[in-house]
């Protein structure tokens, strides 16, 4: 048998959550880390799993590094709610781990969003490492990675990625995101000048749009690439209110 569990974060995920451990129900540990969801994630979750936990969220590293200190196996797939195991990943995760050579492996994933594969603007193959063993820990307060010495090396097999319900949701994440990428940059000492936001997210669009070939999808290409330039103007300009406003603060 292989040593293996999963990890599955979670917060108010009932349109996901049984889709989701459905698709890993091959795996016999399966540790759920919720943030105090406030619908029926965890009713639903208790059907697939008795491991759940529940922890007051700070950032996504601390909440994945909390959730790998209950694991006890050797390897760990580090699944979201939003994500399916599809057959053939299964299959292939099952043979490569009998007879692993790496530390890590990542694992594409196909991101839908607004009823349709995002095959370009970047969005695909979006390779992640999810894969690997247990003892490793995650750093970062957002875009978190897992922090490996050793070899890591890639499966074939997509992850399914239903990243976003509607404009309304992805629009609510990029603030999360954004506060959070804008924090870590701040506690970097990073600053940008005007300059820079202004051009950042023109950058952003033409990479999206043009380099990484979303025009290909029409309106939805689009709407992607117009987004992506939006969460750097976004990201940056509360860069800018933190070192305008919270600096004097401080002192």
């Amino acid at each position: 048998m292989i040593s293996l569990s999963a990890l599955v974060l979670t917060y108010n995920e009932e349109e996901n959550i049984t889709e989701c451990l459905k698709s890993i129900d091959w795996i016999e540990d399966i540790v759920v880390v919720d943030s105090y969801s406030q619908d029926k994630t965890l009713e639903l979750a208790k059907e697939y799993t008795n491991r759940i936990y529940q922890r007051k969220f700070d950032d996504f590293a601390s909440q994945r590094n909390f959730g790998l200190d209950q694991i006890d196996s050797e390897w760990v797939l580090a699944i979201d709610a939003d994500e399916r195991v599809t057959r053939e990943l299964r299959d292939e995760i099952i043979a490569k781990l009998k007879n692993a050579n790496a530390e890590g492996y990542k694992i594409p994933r196909k991101n839908y969003f607004l009823g349709k594969w995002i095959k370009y603007c970047g969005w695909y193959p979006d390779y992640t490492l999810r894969l690997f063993k247990s003892h490793n820990r995650y750093r970062g307060l957002v875009h978190e990675g897992v922090d490996i010495e050793g070899k890591i090396d890639k499966l074939h097999n997509d992850f399914i990625h239903y990243t976003y319900r509607d404009l309304s949701h992805y629009l609510s994440k990029i603030n999360q995101y954004t506060s959070l990428d804008a924090e870590k940059k701040y506690k970097a000492g990073k600053k940008k000048g005007i300059a820079y936001i202004i051009l950042r997210p023109i950058a952003e669009f033409i990479k999206k749009f043009i380099i990484k070939k979303g025009f290909l999808l029409g309106v939805s290409g689009l709407i992607v690439s117009v987004l992506s330039s939006y969460y750097q103007f976004l990201k940056y300009i509360k860069l800018w209110e933190k070192n305008q406003f919270e600096s004097g603060r401080e002192r």
